[in-house]
């Protein structure tokens, strides 16, 4: 059965996660980096960079967008949010890197988190092995949101 549902971070259980990957990876635990993750973490629409930017700029005037984009990627690579593939578009975030679905709306640019057990469950056909070993599975949906249909 597919099941919905927005899933907001703790701040503070990604905080400690954040600060304990960062002392393993010899990161620094700046004021920016900080308050990208806040801001990621309170985020129910997955941001794109520049979204990350205009919001963290109210509180930070002096961030430049050259810092957001390198700290996203810096976070990306550590698992401490993932790149929700979306295409044609700029590249969106989520900081919930619990196993789960998206789905992208085609006309609102909206993405909704999903959960779908038989999915997750399912084995990897044995001829995959020969394209190599997948160590993420995830579904993108695309099509028209249930609120933009409604707006037809």
């Amino acid at each position: 059965m597919l099941q919905t549902q927005s899933t907001v971070m703790d701040f503070d259980s990604a905080l400690e996660r954040f600060k304990s990957i960062s002392l393993d990876k010899g990161l620094r635990l700046t004021h920016q980096r900080l308050e990208i993750l806040r801001e990621l973490v309170g985020a129910k629409d997955h941001p794109s960079a520049e979204m990350v930017f205009g919001r963290v700029r109210r509180r930070l005037p002096t961030i430049s967008l050259d810092t957001v984009y390198r700290t996203l990627s810096t976070f990306d690579e550590l698992g401490l949010i993932m790149r929700v593939p979306v295409t044609g578009d700029q590249g969106r975030f989520d900081a919930d890197t619990s196993p789960h679905h998206h789905f992208v709306c085609s006309r609102c640019k909206a993405i909704y988190d999903f959960f779908w057990d038989e999915f997750d469950r399912l084995t990897l056909p044995l001829d995959s092995e020969a394209l190599g070993r997948a160590d993420d599975r995830r579904v993108v949906l695309r099509g028209v949101c249930t609120r933009c249909m409604g707006e037809q």
